[in-house]
């Protein structure tokens, strides 16, 4: 990484740490849970190459921003697990153990693809607990096995904690993820749309 100005994150909207929703569908059909808040918003700042917040890099939190700094740094909160360039909606999933997600801004500066930057995304990982994305933890952008599961509105459900320490409690526990309704459990009472390489998540009811 090259020395000099500091690149910036800002932040534009709340972090995904209340939840993921998915699309279900099964013994009750359903939608997709989504994200109860939006994803922040990270500018790279113009001339930077596009690299910014590459693979394995860390960021640091200030306030209404996200700095890339080194990962040696005590000011450290963050470290990249995955990135990707274009939008999120139909790229990539982001890796389980994903936090949070800040989207990228793209830079363009028409003269030199070195000085500019694509749209993108980055996968967060915080480098100490709290782990919202860990399972069962009721937050994190991606839904993954061992999370758990709340009925947000007809169709739709909501990620929440598995412990009842959370505003609603769990309804539903995500068992497996598989790559087709057929292949989960007998015990299966709700298929859900994870995305991914294996798309559906059998869950089972709680209460």
């Amino acid at each position: 990484m090259r020395h000099g100005a500091p690149r910036t994150a800002l932040l534009a909207l709340a972090l995904l740490a209340s939840g993921a929703t998915a699309a279900l569908s099964g013994c009750r059909t359903q939608q997709p849970a989504a994200g109860a808040a939006g994803t922040p918003a990270a500018h790279a700042r113009p001339g930077r190459d596009p690299a910014f917040l590459a693979r394995g890099e860390c960021a640091g939190r200030n306030t209404g921003s996200f700095t890339e700094i080194s990962c040696w740094s005590g000011e450290a909160a963050a470290r990249v697990l995955a990135r990707y360039n274009g939008p999120r909606p139909g790229g990539p999933r982001c890796p389980d153990e994903t936090d949070f997600v800040l989207h990228i801004t793209a830079v363009d500066q028409g003269a030199s693809e070195a000085h500019s930057a694509p749209e993108g995304y980055a996968c967060m990982r915080n480098l100490q607990p709290p782990h919202p994305g860990d399972p069962g933890m009721g937050g994190g952008p991606v839904t993954v096995t061992g999370d758990c599961l709340y009925t947000q509105r007809d169709g739709v459900v909501k990620e929440t904690a598995c412990d009842g320490s959370a505003a609603h409690a769990p309804e539903y526990r995500i068992t497996a993820r598989v790559g087709a309704r057929p292949e989960c459990p007998p015990s299966t009472d709700l298929y859900v749309q994870v995305g991914g390489g294996a798309p559906v998540g059998c869950a089972r009811r709680l209460v």
